[in-house]
């Protein structure tokens, strides 16, 4: 069964599609199976990896509202290993439309408890919200949540509201959730803020935050834009170095031996 990771911050701009889109890339090299899911009606992580939203005939709003065909909505990338149930324009609508329904918080978890086996990893995108779709993506999230934290003073505000929001689900609808980690994205060693949002980040969240730290770089705020993650359109970049860093810490936590793991390509 899939290890499944939601990653979530209701701050946008912190590095959350980012670090989706990356990790799970870097993932694939090291020859796991790997999806995608894209829960963010802005749809940024399948136009990350090269797909027009507006030519896709289903997604993940279908799959939520029980209209789809979970085999005919997975896209497959060979080039990078991955696996993608993309976004469309309808899942801007889903927030409303899922209030009416049965188990309108587990509708995602229903999706994906199915198909769990044919993966290794499952990585979900959630918007930067504490909706709905969010929810659902945070009782999908069977080994954890990642967090993504900018590396801004004012990054460091909404961390109280998001660890209310973990604790409130824990006490009334999943208290097998868990955070997994923290993740320092758009970290400039050159600045003493960068250096001081970890000290007090540590605070927050003591022997939760990654070893592993994002750098800022202008190429990984370039690779989306030709569909690409770090490691294929920046591979020997500080950003990819970076993910492979990451990547790397989080399958040996997870028990992966790493000299029997082949990187793909």
């Amino acid at each position: 069964m899939a290890r499944t990771y939601t990653v979530v911050n209701q701050k946008g701009g912190v590095g959350k599609t980012t670090t989706s889109i990356n990790l799970s890339a870097k993932l694939g090299e090291y020859g796991l199976r790997v999806l995608i899911v894209d829960l963010d009606p802005q749809a940024n992580a399948t136009a990350s990896l090269g797909v027009e939203r507006h030519k896709l005939n289903t997604g993940i709003y279908e799959l939520l509202i029980g209209t789809g065909n979970v085999n005919e909505t997975i896209l497959h990338h060979p080039r990078y290993n991955i696996s993608l149930i993309p976004s469309t324009v309808n899942l801007s609508g889903a927030e409303i439309e899922l209030i009416d329904l049965p188990d309108r918080d587990k509708r995602l978890n229903n999706v994906l408890t199915p198909i769990s086996d044919r993966y290794d990893y499952i990585i979900i995108d959630c918007p930067p919200s504490l909706g709905l779709l969010t929810l659902n993506g945070l009782i999908a999230a069977r080994d954890g949540v990642l967090i993504p934290v900018q590396c801004e003073y004012l990054a460091l505000e909404g961390l109280g509201q998001l660890t209310q929001t973990l604790h409130r689900i824990r006490q009334n609808l999943f208290p097998e959730l868990t955070i997994r980690g923290v993740l320092l994205t758009m970290f400039d060693g050159r600045t003493n803020l960068s250096a001081d949002v970890r000290a007090e980040v540590q605070k927050f969240f003591p022997e939760q935050v990654f070893e592993s730290y994002i750098p800022r770089s202008v190429r990984l705020a370039e690779a989306p834009s030709f569909g690409m993650p770090i490691s294929v359109y920046a591979p020997d970049s500080s950003g990819a170095k970076a993910y492979d860093a990451l990547a790397r810490e989080i399958l040996l936590s997870d028990g992966y031996d790493l000299k029997t793991e082949k990187k793909h390509g």
